[in-house]
């Protein structure tokens, strides 16, 4: 009995910590992107590395005319190599890059549309199957490409769960995962019903400009998880860093245990 109600409590506060920031900062336009593939490349290259940089690599190959499925099967694995570099462990990446290409020619004739048609599921087992894809990856290409309802766990999340004493840092990928999506589902239905309000801030979390990608139709759930990564992203790279949180100023502040100290590791 104690542990549901712990879990009712849970996700009331997942709700409320999204409220707050989506009335603070409103649409942040994650994940900025073109096309599809630009998504799924961009989900490789990030891992381990800062958005910035990835935002220089992708602007190598989008010199190159290479942010496509045929782009990148045609490349050279050097030339790859070299054009995704300031993304760093640029020869895991293209190789894994290369992975998935080869992936989706084999299983679905190289099409992204046959891929994204098949049940969320099975797309996610065979995500995970390949090469360098972890959840993280997997569940950002389903969600941020794919439009499929799977909320993205990262560390940022991870951080301000832990912070906030809803669940430890190092709790299951999986747990945090089903958390956030029994938490935001009722707020998904609220919005169907009610249109967003337009938000004028200077300062909007890490929202970008509206991209073809982050302005694309979707469903509602698909869209409040989209809302909710972007937020969070908002909040792990400008106020809950990794060495201290900064909770004057963060919309969560408001929400942060009574004699909590930021932590100093």
């Amino acid at each position: 009995m104690a542990q549901a109600r712990k879990k009712k409590d849970n996700e009331t506060e997942i709700r409320k910590h999204y409220e707050a920031l989506y009335g603070a900062w409103g649409a942040q336009h994650w994940w900025p992107a073109e096309t599809r593939f630009e998504v799924i490349i961009g989900a490789y290259l990030t891992q381990n590395t800062a958005w910035i940089n990835v935002e220089h690599a992708l602007a190598n190959l989008r010199a190159e005319q290479l942010l496509s499925v045929e782009g990148i099967r045609e490349v050279t694995l050097t030339r790859l190599e070299g054009l995704i570099r300031p993304s760093g462990y640029f020869r895991q990446k293209a190789g894994r890059l290369k992975t998935f290409v080869a992936f989706l020619d084999n299983r679905y004739g190289g099409s992204l549309d046959r891929l994204f048609a098949e049940p969320t599921p099975k797309i996610r087992e065979e995500l995970l199957s390949l090469n360098g894809v972890g959840p993280e990856t997997a569940d950002s290409i389903l969600l941020y490409a794919g439009n499929h309802p799977v909320f993205v766990v990262d560390a940022y999340t991870r951080r301000i769960i832990d912070r906030h004493r809803i669940l430890p840092e190092k709790a299951d990928y999986e747990e945090i995962r089903d958390l956030f999506q029994r938490a935001l589902a009722p707020i998904a239905h609220e919005q169907q019903q009610t249109p967003a309000a337009h938000v004028e801030a200077e300062f909007r979390g890490a929202a970008h400009p509206p991209s073809s990608m982050s302005s694309g139709t979707r469903t509602a759930l698909v869209q409040v998880y989209n809302e909710m990564h972007g937020l969070i992203v908002g909040v792990g790279k400008n106020y809950c860093r990794k060495s201290k949180a900064v909770c004057d100023g963060c919309p969560l502040g408001q929400f942060m245990p009574q004699g909590h100290q930021s932590p100093s590791k």
